[in-house]
């Protein structure tokens, strides 16, 4: 089906959000920002769920190079010369460990005379895993799936990992130092701050342990004890002005409001008059769902003769209450299609460009007018799923997910709801 099609509305939308990954792909987008190969040694490093695609784009421009990339299970590349090492997303594992620490042994041998090339995605979070001093994977791993769990905002979750880490928080950048250093990132944060891609490993933080210790408290997370001790002796920063990170040049490459804008390009020549909500939407995934429906609803009932395509990026949560299976986008999915309540000239749909919503293999899920029908055929009900937090398993009962597999690249969510005439 042709992306300006609209005779079916559902294969519209995902029309659109395979537009939107496209754009961010590294193949597409990295090139014009890396320039010509420097002169002397060149070593390519890199963590992120994008990162062994832009590794693969690197040596697609400058030939064979020496280097090492960490990227989530199933996300690896070929590539010449450049080492892919997987590891473990959202919450890490000893081979991210392990991983990084040879990561670091690699940047701290550059020297003065060496350039180095950082490729920075969205998932270099837990990927790049290198607990500070006196601290455990085990602990990691338990403050992670506890905050992920809590509903806390991602900007909260990375402030409080740059405050646990020897590699985030410009850290890394500092092991690279005296080689030059270039970072190329793709950005998965509302407001695009380099300093909260994958927690900033390039990107100086002056640490604010304290306030650490109250975001855990306002959500309610209970960290483990070595970290409790760790916080409250005031951690181990790293100042935003450490010489070591002069001359460091952070670039972003990719952004989700390229992906949005390519989408809306795509809807408006098919006769849609889109509106953009913006690219860095936050908050609990079902109470923008509401907000949403509610101006799709009125829009639905101003009596429009064109279509209508409401779009929107960001970072959807969700709090954690039942024992379902889900993702903050299939969450906004389903909430929507409940609210909705089967209304006949809406369709929605929400995905993570990264291809995986949550934990779950699945980018998102799409609803319209037949979904509810169908669920109660199979004696299924939405709003109790909701209640459980069983958005994925609901919407792969009715056949209604979006499953891409890996798509290499990571601009965070890609929200589209649909209003006919």
């Amino acid at each position: 089906m042709a992306p300006t099609d609209l005779t079916d509305p559902d294969a519209f939308l995902r029309s659109l959000f395979d537009v939107a990954v496209r754009e961010a792909d590294p193949m597409r987008c990295l090139a014009e920002h890396l320039g010509e190969k420097p002169d002397g040694r060149a070593v390519v490093l890199g963590a992120g769920k994008a990162s062994a695609r832009m590794a693969e784009a690197v040596e697609a421009a400058w030939g064979p190079c020496e280097g090492f990339v960490i990227t989530r299970y199933g996300y690896a590349r070929p590539c010449t010369g450049i080492e892919i090492v997987e590891a473990a997303h959202p919450v890490p594992d000893q081979a991210g460990v392990d991983a990084t620490n040879r990561l670091l042994e690699i940047a701290q041998g550059l020297g003065p005379d060496d350039t180095c090339v950082m490729l920075i995605s969205g998932g270099g979070s837990a990927l790049l895993c290198a607990p500070a001093e006196g601290l455990t994977l085990a602990d990691k791993q338990d403050l992670s799936a506890a905050m992920l769990a809590s509903g806390m905002p991602i900007g909260d979750i990375n402030g409080i990992r740059k405050e646990l880490s020897s590699v985030k928080g410009g850290r890394l950048a500092a092991a690279v130092h005296p080689a030059k250093l270039r970072v190329l990132m793709i950005s998965d944060v509302p407001g695009d701050n380099p300093g909260d891609i994958a927690s900033g490993p390039t990107v100086g933080h002056k640490g604010n342990p304290e306030l650490a210790i109250r975001t855990l408290a306002d959500w309610e997370v209970t960290p483990p004890e070595a970290i409790a001790k760790f916080l409250a002796a005031g951690g181990a920063p790293l100042a935003a002005d450490d010489p070591r990170l002069d001359g460091v040049e952070n670039l972003i490459v990719a952004a989700p409001s390229q992906s949005l804008a390519a989408a809306e390009a795509v809807a408006l020549k098919a006769g849609v008059t889109v509106r953009n909500l913006g690219d860095a939407l936050e908050g609990e995934a079902r109470q923008l769902a509401a907000a949403q429906v509610g101006a799709a609803l009125q829009i639905a009932e101003s009596g429009l003769k064109r279509p209508v395509l409401l779009v929107s990026g960001g970072e959807c949560t969700v709090t954690r209450r039942g024992d379902g299976v889900g993702g903050p986008n299939a969450e906004f999915t389903l909430a929507a299609a409940v609210a909705l309540k089967g209304h006949p000239r809406i369709h929605v749909m929400a995905c993570d460009t990264d291809g995986v919503d949550g934990a779950a293999e699945v980018a998102g899920a799409i609803a319209g007018p037949t979904t509810l029908d169908r669920s109660k055929a199979k004696g299924i009900d939405a709003a109790a799923e909701l209640i459980n937090n069983n958005a994925h398993g609901f919407f792969e009962a009715i056949d209604s997910q979006v499953v891409t597999g890996p798509t290499l690249t990571n601009v965070n969510d890609f929200r589209a709801i649909l209003v006919l005439p």
